[in-house]
């Protein structure tokens, strides 16, 4: 046989999309070509895949040899290639009979001696050959566990080259796959019994964690900003498999998982230090890969010392935090991404830290505050739902606090005065949940609801209607805003068991707009 092809696939941002590798070998001076739009890492697998086949006792065919990736306008990049393109030669030069190869898939660096390794990205490679139809995926031993996450498609995995030809000479064999490990993209043991006072701050957390909304916490040094929002997570459902896949295969694509990755069971807290640049915080660069904002996909994005972020920086986070997905457009290809999270920030209320503190003095002046605002601009504070101004706790709190854990330990039960457990907050929030599942349609949460949709489930009565129209007027709030207070006020009724939205419940959600435009102004 002169020509041969195999099958394979290319990243494009989170998925992946079928790549035909065709080799070809005809008359004249002995070399292999490339083409195909292959990167640096591609073209260099014609030397890895050389001293691979010779190392392992296979014959590398003394001819002109083409290969070639199809489609040709399709980027090609990393070593996932050498693999494919290693079969399809032992296939052109009759060391491989065809038929062991029909609807075989395959991906995998080789080393010089033949050995097969590990690839980011095998996750999406096996949902795409699954959808097309493949009849099996051959890949590296490290990868063979994430592989077979992919339910009804049949996985190999190999040590070596020989031993890949082993696997496909026997394919009925049955798949020894390696143990998988725990992922924990979260903070494991951080309970919010732990945070003594900040009723407000706790009921904002509780809320945020209901419904998907936003949050902002502002206060002093010590006030507990940080505390409260490493605990968000905590308060989050259980990941269904459908969202733990879509999870993975972005850990998998951005090289996180890791061999013999696991699914991801637990929500992921990403905490990226304000000193990142766009790219690294949304996503992109010259090859696109996502950013922190699709890391946290389905779980919380913690960015503390808001005002410390570039402003230009942040505002990029406006239309994600709505669109849910980030697109990256680069000249030639144009990549999604998404990015379902919660956003959690904290800052300081002015540089020295101290405005509005009961016991100490603020030194800025009130330019000085102003300007400092002032990098945060009023439609990204328009997109955070919930904004609340906490102070620090007084020491009778603290005291308590070192009471009961002298009495009853860190974790004893809960007695008078002591505040409420992640899992009792967490039960509240998996019911009102629940009740988002059952009536919103799609099941979303109230933060993702599009507008639609919300007027259909709030079922304000006319004092409700003219309670919301009186803010309005008297806050000077914006559409966005004014949608933000409906839809914080339809979580606090699933929190409480209501059908519908009442008057408190749009008083109490007007109690976390403390930062919109107009209020800084004034």
């Amino acid at each position: 046989m002169a020509l041969a092809h195999c099958h394979s696939g290319a990243l494009r941002g989170v998925e992946a999309v079928a790549v035909r590798v065709e080799v070809d070998i005809g008359p004249g001076l002995p070399g292999l070509q490339m083409v195909g739009l292959a990167d640096a890492a591609v073209q260099e697998s014609r030397e890895r895949v050389r001293a691979a086949l010779r190392n392992s006792g296979l014959r590398m065919p003394l001819t002109r040899v083409i290969v070639s990736l199809a489609p040709a306008d399709l980027r090609k990049e990393g070593p996932a290639f050498d693999l494919p393109i290693a079969l399809g030669l032992l296939l052109a030069s009759d060391q491989l009979p065809a038929e062991r190869m029909e609807g075989i898939w395959s991906a995998a660096e080789l080393g010089l001696d033949g050995r097969l390794r590990p690839i980011r990205g095998v996750l999406a490679l096996a949902l795409a050959a699954r959808r097309l139809g493949a009849r099996g995926l051959l890949v590296a031993a490290g990868n063979a566990a994430e592989a077979a996450l992919v339910e009804g498609l049949r996985v190999w995995g190999a040590h070596d080259l020989p031993g890949a030809l082993e696997q496909l000479a026997h394919p009925e064999r049955p798949l020894c796959l390696p143990h998988p490990t725990t992922v924990h993209p979260a903070p494991a043991g951080l309970d919010l019994a732990d945070v003594w006072g900040q009723s407000h701050g706790r009921r904002a957390l509780e809320i945020a964690a209901a419904g998907g909304h936003h949050l902002l916490l502002v206060g002093p040094p010590g006030s507990g900003k940080t505390m409260l929002a490493r605990r968000l997570a905590g308060l989050l459902p259980a990941l269904p498999r459908e969202e733990a896949l879509e999870l993975t295969q972005l850990h998998s694509v951005a090289g996180l998982l890791g061999e013999g990755g696991s699914l991801i069971r637990q929500r992921p807290f990403r905490s990226p230090h304000h000193s990142c640049s766009a790219a690294a915080l949304v996503g992109g660069g010259s090859r696109p890969r996502p950013g922190e904002l699709s890391l946290a996909h389905r779980g919380v994005l913690f960015l503390d010392e808001l005002t410390e972020f570039r402003r230009e920086v942040l505002d990029q986070l406006r239309q994600p935090l709505e669109a849910r997905e980030v697109w990256i457009c680069r000249a030639r290809e144009r990549c999604r991404f998404p990015c379902a999270i919660t956003l959690v920030a904290a800052t300081n209320p002015c540089p020295c830290g101290w405005w509005g503190d009961r016991e100490r003095q603020c030194r800025c002046p009130e330019g000085v505050r102003r300007r400092y605002w002032g990098r945060l601009s009023g439609p990204l504070l328009d997109r955070i739902d919930l904004q609340v101004v906490m102070q620090r706790a007084q020491p009778r709190e603290l005291v308590s606090a070192l009471e009961v854990r002298g009495e009853e330990g860190p974790r004893g039960k809960s007695g008078a005065g002591r505040p409420e457990t992640t899992a009792q907050v967490a039960r509240r929030v998996k019911t009102a949940r629940a009740r988002m599942v059952r009536r919103n349609p799609g099941g979303l949460s109230n933060g993702d609801l599009p507008a639609g949709a919300l007027k259909e489930v709030l079922g304000l009565d006319q004092a409700c209607v003219n309670l919301w129209e009186t803010i309005l007027t008297q806050r000077r709030l914006s559409a966005r805003s004014a949608d933000r207070i409906l839809r914080v006020s339809r979580t606090l009724a699933d929190l409480k068991g209501s059908k519908t939205v009442g008057t408190g419940e749009i008083s109490e959600a007007l109690g976390y707009r403390s930062f919109d435009l107009a209020t800084l102004e004034g």
